[in-house]
């Protein structure tokens, strides 16, 4: 159900069950928080396998749980969703096809959500009496306004590329996604790890500034070399 790629820098992490529009199960959210903790390369790339990048949590698993095992189901996809968040690789979501619910939830705790023109954005849960579950409510209203996250969230509508771009729920769209993962492969790519934490920190703004300062003079240290060169 998860295959996993490495190429150079790169990770690939492929959610693999087409005929279920890559609908995830316990089991399948187990292995992709394995792979995606398992990961030592900078650059780790999210997508789907087929014409869907992650129909969310796979129902007819969900309409089997008492609720017990619904809130264990929810808790482990929310922890998955923060393995991903703070996975140390910069990650990348390359969304092609439709992204609903829990896969719409994994791409937003990824650090870049890249779209084809063909894919597509929505949280229906709220039309079969659910929601999503899996750091939607807390992740979505962060990236897109709380207006716009409760419009979508209430209401289960489905958006497409353009509309997602505009929002500020996709990063970039790309007829190829995989671009912006090689884009972030080519840079000095011991940097993206410490951005990605910098950016992310929410502690207070002097502790911020002051681990701003020691990352950048450490790293200034690391690439004077290269630093010399560039003015020569």
């Amino acid at each position: 159900m998860i295959d996993v790629d490495s190429e150079g820098p790169i990770r690939t992490i492929t959610i693999d069950r087409p005929d279920r529009r890559n609908a995830l199960t316990v089991a399948g959210l187990e292995a992709l928080e394995r792979a995606v903790a398992d990961a030592d390369e900078p650059v780790l790339a999210l997508r789907g396998a087929g014409p869907a990048f992650c129909a969310g949590a796979d129902l007819e698993a969900v309409a089997e749980l008492d609720r017990e095992e619904a809130e264990g189901f929810a808790r482990l996809g929310q922890r998955v969703a923060r393995t991903i968040e703070d996975a140390d690789p910069v990650v990348v979501a390359e969304i092609d096809g439709p992204a609903r619910g829990g896969g719409l939830e994994l791409a937003l705790a990824c650090d870049l959500r890249v779209g084809t023109p063909d894919s597509s954005y929505g949280e229906p849960g709220v039309t079969f009496g659910l929601f999503g579950a899996w750091g939607g409510t807390v992740r979505l209203p962060r990236i897109v306004g709380e207006g716009a996250a409760l419009e979508l969230a209430c209401t289960g509508r489905v958006v497409g590329a353009e509309e997602a771009l505009r929002m500020g729920l996709l990063s970039r769209l790309e007829d190829r996604p995989r671009t912006v993962a090689e884009e972030l492969a080519a840079t000095e790519t011991d940097a993206l790890a410490v951005l990605k934490r910098r950016v992310r920190d929410d502690a207070d703004r002097a502790t911020q500034e002051r681990r701003e300062v020691e990352a950048f003079g450490e790293l200034a240290e690391t690439h004077a070399p290269e630093l010399g060169e560039l003015l020569e």
